[in-house]
């Protein structure tokens, strides 16, 4: 099931500290943020208890996204204008989309997701916009 709301989109992942705002309002998340070496995790809490981190680079821009919980998270709204390629590469022969965990291995771009209805977790990246020293292994 795809999400998709009557709101402007706000693109997070690629976007700036602005957008971070935007997804907190939009999800109606508590925030709160923890800084690391190399970047710092904004932490949005969903009512329903979904947590999505943000990462975002020293100058804001936000090079990483992850979530758990009980449903899948609006994931346009997170990946702004990468959506676009998860629903490209996510399709079957014939125009029927996949009922596999969602998956894009794309140079500029990666992303995996799985679970089931009450448990959902994700990554997706940016690993061009990663900060030096980072790893995909730190996204949790």
């Amino acid at each position: 099931m795809w999400i998709v709301g009557a709101w402007p989109v706000q693109a997070s992942l690629g976007g700036g500290r602005d957008s971070i705002d935007a997804d907190g309002r939009h999800l109606l998340a508590r925030m709160s943020a923890v800084a690391a070496a190399t970047h710092t995790v904004h932490v949005l809490t969903m009512p329903n208890g979904e947590v999505i981190r943000e990462y975002a680079r020293a100058d804001g821009v936000v090079f990483a996204v992850g979530w758990r919980g009980p449903a899948r998270p609006d994931l346009r709204q997170l990946l702004g204008p990468r959506f676009d390629d998860v629903q490209a590469d996510n399709i079957l022969p014939g125009g029927r989309r996949t009922r596999r965990p969602l998956a894009v291995r794309r140079p500029d771009f990666r992303m995996s997701s799985g679970g089931h209805p009450g448990a959902f977790w994700g990554v997706a990246y940016l690993p061009a916009l990663a900060p030096a020293g980072f790893s995909a292994q730190d996204l949790s």
